[in-house]
This record gives C-alpha cells, sequence and structure tokens, in this order.
C-alpha cells in the first residue's frame, strides 16, 4: 500500500493577512464543486475549542491553508463563509469541528459528513486514514494529530499533515455518496447532515454539577469532601479559563479527589499530594487555599447532597432493581433493535439514539398505539427515515 507523504500540489503558503485571505477567496470561487473543509485544535492543550489551523480544499482552486489565530481572538473569517456558503462543505466527523468553525463565521448551509456516512454504511472503522486506505489503497501521513496546533511557529512537518486532510476528502465523498446511494440509504444520509447544519451555533444546556464528573469521586464519601471537589474543580476551571489551558494541565483529577477525601483538606495536607507539588499547580496554591477556606466554613444546608435527582431514566444496569417491567421492556426493545440494525448493516447507535430508546421504554406514552410511539420520538429528535424504520417494531415490543 504506497504510504501519501505530501499533498499533490505542494503544501500552500498559511494564509495570514487579509490580503492573503482575499487571495483565498478569490481561488475558491474560481473553484467547482463541493468545498473540502478540515480544522485543528488544540485539544489536550488549551481551555477553549477554537481552531488554530482551517484547511480547504475545491476542484480547480486546490488547497488553502489559513491561521485564524492571525485575524483576532475571536477571529472573523465570514466574508470566507459567504463565500462558500452555496456550497456543499465536506467534513469529517464534523460534530467535532462545526462549533469551533461557527467561531469565526464559517456556517455550512449544505454538509456531507464522511464519518457519518460511513457509519450508515456499516463500515466497522471510519476514521478518516482507514477509509482513505480501503478507498484508494494510499495511506495518509498520521503522526501528528495529538500535536499543540496552537503552538507557533506551525513546523512545516505539521502543516503537510494537515494538508493531506482534505488531499482526498472530495473523492471519498464521491465514492461514500455512490455507495449511500446504492444502498439506499443516501435520503437517510441527508437527514443526518441537515440535522448536523440546523444544529450549529445551538448551545446546549449546561450539565448540572459538572465537577461531580471529576475522575476519582468515587472516593469521597461525604458531602463535605463533595464541596471540596466543587470549590476545587471551579478554582482550576477559572484558572485555566483566564490562561486558555486545558484544566488537567493545571491540576488533575485525581489531586483534587485525593485531598478533598482527606479527614483535614489544608495546607499541610494538599502538600503531601504530588500533583499538588508540580510546578504548574504550586504556582496557584493560593487559590486552592481560597477554595478551601471557603469551604470549611459552608453550613451544612449548603453542602452538595450526595446524589442529584435524576429526572430521565435511571442507568439501565439498575432497572431490575426500580422496575422488572420496565426492565423487560427495555431489553425487547434493544434486542428488536440490534436485529434491525444488523439488517440494514449500521451501527443501532445510528439506527436510534440509545438514549431515546431509554426513555421510551422506561415510561411509554399513554396509550401505546404507533402514532404516540412516533410522536414521542420525533418529539426526542428523531430523524423521519429513522421513524420509518423502528416506530412499528418498538411499539409491538412495548405492548409485547
Amino acid at each position: 500500500m504506497e504510504l501519501l507523504t505530501e499533498p499533490s500540489g505542494g503544501v500552500p503558503p498559511v494564509a495570514t493577512t487579509e490580503a492573503a485571505l482575499t487571495a483565498t477567496i478569490e481561488s475558491l470561487l474560481a473553484g467547482t464543486g463541493p468545498v473540502a473543509v478540515d480544522a485543528e485544535r488544540a485539544h489536550g492543550f488549551r481551555y477553549s475549542q477554537r481552531a488554530y489551523l482551517i484547511q480547504l480544499r475545491r476542484a480547480g482552486s486546490g488547497t488553502h491553508l489559513i491561521d485564524p489565530i492571525a485575524f483576532g481572538q475571536p477571529a472573523d473569517l465570514s466574508r470566507l463563509g459567504e463565500a462558500i456558503a452555496d456550497a456543499e462543505w465536506i467534513i469529517h466527523a464534523a460534530s467535532q469541528d462545526l462549533s469551533c468553525l461557527y467561531e469565526v463565521g464559517l456556517v455550512p448551509r449544505r454538509l456531507f459528513d464522511t464519518e457519518l456516512a460511513g457509519r450508515l454504511l456499516g463500515y466497522p472503522r471510519v476514521a478518516l486514514g482507514t477509509l482513505i486506505e480501503e478507498h484508494f489503497a494510499v495511506r495518509l501521513l498520521k503522526e501528528h494529530s495529538a500535536a499543540d496546533w496552537s503552538s507557533r511557529p506551525l513546523p512545516h512537518e505539521w502543516l503537510n499533515y494537515a494538508a493531506l486532510d482534505v488531499e482526498l476528502l472530495i473523492e471519498l465523498r464521491d465514492k461514500l455518496a455512490a455507495e449511500l446511494h446504492d444502498s439506499g440509504k443516501l435520503e437517510w444520509a441527508h437527514q443526518e447532515f441537515a440535522a448536523l447544519v440546523q444544529g450549529v451555533g445551538v448551545v446546549p444546556e449546561p450539565r448540572q454539577d459538572p465537577w461531580r464528573r471529576t475522575s476519582g469521586m468515587h472516593k469521597v464519601r461525604s458531602r463535605r469532601g463533595l464541596a471540596y471537589v466543587a470549590a476545587l474543580w471551579r478554582a482550576r476551571d477559572e484558572i485555566a479559563a483566564r490562561l486558555d489551558r486545558a484544566p488537567g494541565k493545571i491540576l488533575g483529577d485525581a489531586a483534587i479527589t485525593e485531598l478533598a477525601a482527606c479527614p483535614k483538606p489544608d495546607r499541610a495536607a494538599m502538600r503531601k499530594i504530588p500533583l499538588f507539588a508540580r510546578r504548574q499547580a504550586r504556582r496557584f496554591e493560593s487559590e486552592w487555599m481560597v477554595a478551601i477556606e471557603a469551604t470549611n466554613v459552608l453550613p451544612e444546608s449548603e453542602l452538595p447532597p450526595m446524589h442529584i435527582p435524576n429526572e430521565g431514566p435511571p442507568q439501565a444496569r439498575m432497572w431490575a432493581g426500580k422496575d422488572p417491567v420496565a426492565a423487560q421492556r427495555l431489553a425487547r426493545v434493544r434486542e428488536a433493535l440490534s436485529a434491525r440494525a444488523a439488517e440494514l448493516n449500521l451501527p443501532i447507535e445510528n439506527l436510534l439514539t440509545p438514549e431515546y430508546v431509554r426513555r421510551l421504554a422506561w415510561r411509554p406514552p399513554t396509550p401505546v398505539t404507533e402514532e404516540s410511539v412516533e410522536a414521542a420520538l420525533a418529539e426526542m429528535g428523531a430523524r423521519p427515515w429513522q421513524l420509518k424504520q423502528t416506530v412499528a417494531l418498538i411499539t409491538a415490543q412495548l405492548l409485547a
């Protein structure tokens, strides 16, 4: 298998000025067909999820690299977005990149997600490199996927890697679109892609008590201990946001829960924990102490509960003890959906979102009819193609 080590037209210069951006726009406007789009973020290094490099490619135009950081924070690339707005945008794993593209003014009107297309077609592995190998018998050079893209200057090797990510994206889209058509799934894909576009810019509701997801929470056995976790987590989050550093680069989760589980969290206890002794964490010792001391004086009435009530269904493993009838319903529905997914050659989670299944099985509509089941699933967000494939199946199992 051939190793694709560099783009066919070489690595283009990175646009960092208004003049270079204008030239990029003019070139893309002179091109034809869909536009391949990709973005590199600094996940694991930065607090923000902003784009630190944007790659585009279009037939007749070639590949373009843009440094959004050169255009302000946040950058405004809306005139680029408007120039290619009428084209179909091809993005691999669009749900990962759409928000950072939206942040700089790049908003698609039509989309083709090659990763999602691969899932609908039943490919067992849908990473970009894997799909490229499957369809073109070439292997992409994938050496810098975990790089810190916020660093400057960006090395030539990194830019080469980034350009390769869009090198064959248009051709991959064409092959997957043909397969979707031949398998009768093209309309399904269009509905999924349209849902992604409709969700651009929609801010999800904030998670209740996000600090409860701190690793090692099982070690914390008291409400006061939970309050220490919450206070230290918030202090870390404020520092991370201020410095635009990934929270884990400031202080690891294990340090927070280890200190919170101490009989007496104080400066002495904190200094005995190795993660707090690291240079980066030690810089903010005064802020950790403010969080600890504020927690020390919290009255009992203001301490967080050990558990928060769950408005939705409980975890499936708990159903047998809480509601055996519902547990049986869920098992029947899952079995039926698993069989249908196998028939259609696609993952069960793409046939229907697992959370929708759990909510429906836990508290079915009254009365249970195909109409009421369809209405409930549609309200949750199920697509028309999913309703057509699952409503009758689910209804039969709910009534069994």
